[in-house]
């Protein structure tokens, strides 16, 4: 058996580093600035040992654009590096001076370091020709100048260019990279990757011009002469976002701003936020924000940003947030989150699993904790929230136990909010059907059911408002997860049968008219298969009440929302299944029964008919001008009159 080591080239791993480590070339900008950030902390650690006994100043950043000499400059005054320290970290690649410092300085770092795979700096190849680094270090050492083009060769030489500690790493920019050369994409990238960083970092333009203002000497005499004016930048990044503060150090206003800061200055103010903070298992601090949703198809995802140590990563936490709760917006920081070399994937971890399920545990705490503490302020917010609850406790088994506590139903009488249990306790006494499950009454649309709704409430039934779109598959859940509770919506069928009691009502109408009287409708329906019925109701109720039942109504619900696809593409092209039933006590059957004029009879059965379909929504197009124009000719006594032989 033979063994051995692994040999490298370095003329073939350039390329790829160059070419394929990072997917995106703006990357370069992130990793510079994020070396620098280290670099700048690593000294703040070794001040704070005392190892480091110079002045530290006031630490900065600088990136400096010379689009005339087609250079980016990334600048600090951090710890720089000896002659010896440029060969081991640059010239060995994937050699990490991050990780060779945590490991000395355990327990011990001012801050936690950004880099760990020693890979960064070769980023730079992917935008720059060539690249120069002066450096000069805190230690007793000359400065000294390290060259590359690229390629395997490299010059390391003392310097006297650069005389402060720190380094500069100065990027001769490559034809094909010139697009980084323009000051607004260099500064978005800046901003979008670094807004965060703990470092002031400041964007400087070498060719800009200093004499660019006008100054009003005497305003009298009007003399004005040109003066220079040196106007100190302001840095592009909050070196202190509310996430990395203490929740008692910040104020109702504090998050709101930074709310604005992540979202726009016109962004509309969140609902309210929880301040993550966590130290062990693992790391993990930020703020998720509940933002205002006024109606369902406003839902944003995407919204949540995740960061490692201050430096922006991603957009996309689906692994990190659990699904329901994508629909937040915010931050999280976790220096344990693992990623990848280019830290553009997640890699496969324990911890990720834990942050997910932390971050469940910490959102249904919060919300709770606002129900009881302050419940009308719960329910004033229960717009936008019913969509975050609903869904959590839809996908997260552990969310539903807690959730099911604070889910409520708005009452369409009284306007009361009620949860489960006290929906429950209200009707125990009328609502309890013959299986002696409680039936939920709902209305998805309180004006189109309008009169379903007040059919039901004046039998002292109680109706809730579930107009979500995710209520059809949520009620689905909830009689599964609930086994003692069904819901029924209020136009699903006649008042008198909502709540299967298995009792009988009685019809003025004998059998054989009852008989007649739904052969001659069904004769007249344009789907013979519909199901009709004579039923003994009040004589204020309906002639006709047209209903859809709640299963085949709800599938088809739930097959619009979907998109269709497998079995919901079944349920989506199923026709619509209507019921009519026939209030056998409403005296205007008896004059159909009676009635002579078989053209008269058609048109106040058809009439009949297209009322109870008119109050589902079901009359359209031709049927409703078809109905117009014949209810006026009904009430048109002279057109209503038999016609004379």
């Amino acid at each position: 058996m033979a063994t051995g080591n692994i040999r490298v080239s370095s003329e073939n791993i350039f390329p790829i580093i160059k070419k394929f480590l990072y997917s995106d070339h703006e990357i370069f900008i992130r990793e510079l600035v994020s070396n620098a950030v280290d670099a700048t902390r690593k000294l703040k650690t070794l001040a704070s040992v005392g190892e480091f006994s110079g002045e530290l100043g006031e630490p900065r950043i600088e990136v400096v654009l010379d689009a005339k000499n087609k250079t980016i400059s990334i600048i600090d005054q951090g710890i720089g590096m000896t002659g010896e320290e440029v060969d081991k970290y640059l010239n060995q690649v994937a050699f990490s001076s991050a990780e060779e410092f945590l490991a000395k300085y355990k327990g011990q770092a001012e801050a936690s370091i950004i880099g760990h795979f020693g890979l960064g700096f070769y980023s730079s190849f992917m935008v720059a020709h060539k690249v120069e680094v002066f450096t000069k270090s805190w230690k007793d050492a000359p400065a000294v100048r390290w060259e590359c083009d690229g390629s395997p060769e490299y010059q390391l030489e003392e310097t006297s260019e650069r005389t402060e500690r720190g380094t500069e790493i100065r990027l001769h920019v490559d034809k094909d990279s010139e697009e980084f050369l323009d000051e607004y994409r260099l500064k978005g990238i800046l901003e979008k990757f670094c807004k965060f960083l703990p470092v002031p970092i400041f964007f400087r333009d070498a060719n800009a011009k200093k004499e660019d203002k006008a100054e009003v000497k005497d305003k009298a005499e009007g003399e004005v002469e040109e003066a220079e004016v040196v106007e100190e930048a302001k840095p592009i990044n909050n070196t202190h976002p509310a996430w990395v503060r203490k929740p008692s150090e910040l104020s109702k206003d504090d998050y709101e701003n930074f709310y604005k800061e992540l979202y726009g200055p016109f962004s509309e103010t969140p609902l309210f936020w929880i301040h993550l903070n966590v130290d062990y298992p693992f790391n993990l601090t930020g703020v998720l924000y509940f933002p205002k949703i006024k109606k369902s198809y406003e839902i944003q995802k995407d919204k949540i940003q995740l960061y490692s140590n201050q430096v922006f990563v991603t957009d996309e936490v689906k692994d990190i947030v659990p699904e329901f709760l994508m629909l937040l917006h915010g931050v999280i920081d976790s220096p344990d989150i693992p990623l990848n070399v280019s830290r553009s994937y997640l890699q496969g971890d324990p911890n990720v699993k834990k942050i997910n399920a932390h971050i469940t545990k910490k959102v249904a705490d919060k919300l709770d904790e606002i129900f009881r503490n302050d419940r009308a302020d719960f329910e004033s917010k229960w717009e936008s929230l019913g969509l975050f609850v609903k869904y959590g406790m839809m996908t997260d088994d552990k969310f539903f136990d807690k959730a099911k506590n604070f889910l409520i139903m708005q009452d369409t009488n009284s306007g009361n909010f009620l949860t489960i249990e006290e929906y429950k306790k209200a009707v125990e006494s009328l609502q309890v059907n013959k299986d002696k499950k409680t039936v939920v009454l709902y209305t998805s649309d309180e004006v189109q059911q309008d009169a379903f709704v007040k059919a039901a409430q004046g039998k002292g039934y109680y109706v809730v408002k579930l107009n979500d779109l995710i209520d059809p598959s949520w009620m689905g859940q909830m009689e599964a997860k609930l086994s003692d509770v069904q819901f029924v919506r209020v136009d699903s069928d006649i008042a008198d049968n909502l709540i299967d009691k298995d009792e009988k009502n009685e019809s003025v109408l004998t059998q054989e008219q009852s008989t007649s009287l739904i052969d001659w409708f069904k004769s007249k329906l344009t789907n013979p298969s519909a199901v009709v019925e004579v039923k003994g109701l009040s004589p204020d109720t309906a002639p006709v009440v047209a209903t859809r039942p709640e299963w085949s109504r709800r599938m088809k619900d739930m097959a619009a929302i979907s998109g269709g696809g497998g079995m919901m593409s079944f349920y989506a092209n199923m026709p619509d299944e209507v019921n009519f039933t026939l209030n056998g006590n409403h005296p205007i059957h008896q004059q159909i029964l009676q009635e002579g004029n078989e053209a008269k009879k058609e048109k106040l059965t058809q009439n009949l008919i297209d009322l109870a379909l008119l109050s589902q929504g079901m009359l359209k197009g031709s049927d409703l001008t078809a109905f117009i124009h014949r209810s006026v000719e009904l009430m048109d006594s002279k057109q209503a009159a038999p016609a004379e032989a």
